[in-house]
């Protein structure tokens, strides 16, 4: 029986990086590993991003649930089948379940202030916010808590915790106030490259940990999120002033929004996850 602090996930992961291919096909079996690992820890996003696209395509107009709420009760029940399979840890539940909260109540500020509007009519809702909208910032959580997991994730040099946590507290007050006050979103990029500028994040796809900056490594999940959001536009789902008169592609300016939301879901998975050293790799170089 696995252990409470392990998924199911956990033993078949352990499998695929027990085994050793021919040294030829070494890199190969890295590669796929890789991939199948990035997968792994997408699933929860891309589930969702599947849901937006089969909806946007074949949602019939007379339907008696309106889209919105069968997309909540979809994420829902996905949420719940995660966990009831232990293929999410509660520990890691409870961390999504703070993104869904902090992520709602931006959602109602943001749709209030004519940042983005939710066209379609729907049941589960707060004023003009599906509660479905949630859980795309559950998707956010989901992947860091379980890419930390899945590839053992190190950190050299990594600052200590107090800074971090300001830095994530000033960016989402940031997300409000600069409706009203001047947008300090540059001093907290500068904050941010002060702060984790020599960090190196370690990863380990197979048996040898490979690494990267841990700067660049934020930006390629901003860049993820921010195609993701594209999808999720052209999907209908929500829609920016921009896109009134049909479907534009996001504005590169939201690129930047999402590199520093994922700041926040990622300081907030190292109260998950706290980051571990380097020197304690269990395996690899």
């Amino acid at each position: 029986m696995l252990a409470r602090t392990q998924t199911r996930f956990h033993d078949i992961r352990s499998r695929l990086e027990a085994y050793t291919p021919p040294p030829r096909w070494l890199w190969l079996w890295e590669f796929l590993l890789f991939g199948f690992k990035q997968a792994w820890a997408c699933l929860f996003g891309g589930l969702l991003l599947a849901l937006l696209l089969a909806t946007k395509l074949w949602w019939p107009a007379d339907a008696g649930l309106a889209r919105y709420d069968f997309l909540f009760l979809c994420a829902l029940g996905i949420q719940l089948t995660l966990l009831a399979l232990r293929m999410e840890s509660l520990r890691e539940a409870k961390v999504i379940l703070i993104f869904h909260l902090v992520g709602t109540a931006m959602e109602l500020f943001k749709t209030d202030v004519g940042s983005w509007t939710y066209p379609e009519p729907n049941l589960f809702r707060i004023d003009g916010v599906p509660l479905f909208s949630g859980f795309m910032y559950d998707c956010v959580g989901s992947y860091l808590a379980r890419v930390t997991r899945s590839f053992d994730l190190r950190y050299s040099t990594f600052p200590g915790r107090p800074f971090p946590a300001l830095i994530a507290v000033l960016i989402y007050i940031n997300f409000f106030s600069h409706h009203f006050l001047p947008d300090i979103r540059i001093p907290l990029f500068i904050a941010i490259a002060i702060a984790f500028g020599r960090t190196w994040v370690y990863f380990r796809p197979h048996k040898v940990y490979r690494r990267m900056p841990l700067l660049v490594g934020f930006g390629l999940v901003a860049l993820f999120i921010f195609l993701a959001e594209n999808i999720g536009t052209f999907t209908t789902i929500w829609v920016y002033p921009h896109q009134g008169n049909g479907w534009e592609m996001v504005r590169w300016g939201k690129f930047g929004s999402w590199y520093l939301l994922m700041i926040v879901s990622f300081i907030l998975v190292t109260f998950v996850h706290p980051p571990q050293k380097p020197e304690e790799l269990r395996r690899g170089a």
